[in-house]
């Protein structure tokens, strides 16, 4: 299996030098891509005059995370591309677990490992945890991480599962389903952009897995921390893109109340004194209803749309109910 890594970096220098040493280190398996977005720092000299085994791909814009991956796995030949953050770091034998599963699983088509969090080893990453799942309503969470309440790694996900989404800072992906998928959809800019890949995915009957033996620690957060409203914004906006795109169902009904529990969100954060969170979900709505004649024209093109949820409302659920461990759902 030709098995290829792509770094997408955005003046990342530091992180370059804190975590591409681990990837080069233990990714003997794997060529390792530097894929550029333009920066204006010396990370493309760096990597260059320091790691000259890691090839470079110089993007002409900053297009963010959808189009910088887009743009540059177009000149890479590969059977499975893995999308690694820069902020990242991999240890010894992390790969082989991956590459068994999919050789052992021929339908399965995407592949997450398990994400723990770089500052605290012993607990989840934010960002995908033990795997991605999806309510009803389109809001995201994880085994191992549901909102802002992170799991204890007490090895409970050491599986090889099935998954509805799986992580975008370490996404691995064969190549000719990414190029079926059309890739990203670059109107996402970055924020849940692999949601809806994979939803796409699971739509034409492909399987994703979790594998629990492969596992990376995450730093999460290093381009766009969530104390950013810009995060806020992408991520209501966008979780309403795949939404719109993917679901099953009545959408007005769905929409409707998606658009209520944002507002509930929004009065939450000015509760908390966070007016600039508040209103990063009013820009989301509106960025999202200019964008509405497109995505219905892009759910029209999809013709199997599958059941996508387990649980109706992990809103419910959590904030509700009190369950604030996966195996509590």
């Amino acid at each position: 299996m030709k098995l290829a890594i792509v770094i997408l970096n955005w003046n990342g220098k530091k992180l370059l030098e804190q975590f591409l040493p681990s990837v080069l280190e233990n990714s003997k398996e794997a060529t390792i891509y530097l894929a550029d977005n333009a920066s204006t720092d010396d990370s493309v000299s760096f990597v260059k005059a320091k790691y000259p085994t890691v090839k470079i791909i110089q993007n002409k814009s900053n297009g963010g995370y959808s189009k910088g991956y887009n743009d540059a796995l177009q000149v890479i030949e590969a059977d499975v591309f893995c999308l690694l953050n820069s902020d990242v770091e991999v240890i010894e034998n992390w790969l082989p677990p991956i590459i068994s599963a999919f050789e052992d699983y021929p339908n399965t088509s995407i592949i997450q490992p398990k994400l723990l969090d770089y500052k605290k080893k012993d607990y989840f990453e934010y960002a995908g945890a033990a795997g991605g799942f999806i309510d009803k309503y389109g809001y995201p969470y994880c085994r191992g991480r549901i909102f802002n309440t992170l799991e204890k790694d007490t090895n409970q996900y050491n599986d090889t599962t099935e998954i509805f989404w799986a992580s975008g800072a370490c996404l691995f992906i064969r190549s000719p389903v990414f190029r079926i998928l059309g890739g990203f959809d670059e109107h996402f800019f970055a924020h849940m952009e692999e949601i809806d890949l994979c939803w796409r995915a699971k739509n034409l009957g492909y399987s994703i897995k979790y594998v629990g033996d492969s596992k990376i620690y995450h730093v999460g957060g290093a381009t766009l921390n969530a104390i950013n409203p810009k995060k806020t914004f992408l991520n209501f906006r966008n979780s309403l893109f795949t939404l719109t795109k993917n679901a099953k169902g009545n959408l007005f009904s769905l929409i409707i109340i998606r658009l209520t529990l944002d507002g509930i969100a929004a009065a939450k954060f000015l509760f908390e004194l966070k007016p600039k969170h508040a209103f990063a979900i009013l820009r989301a709505h509106f960025s999202y209803y200019s964008h509405l004649n497109r995505l219905l024209k892009q759910r029209k093109s999809i013709k199997n749309k599958i059941k996508y949820y387990q649980i109706t409302s992990i809103v419910f659920n959590y904030f509700v109910n009190n369950n604030k461990n996966f195996k509590s759902l």
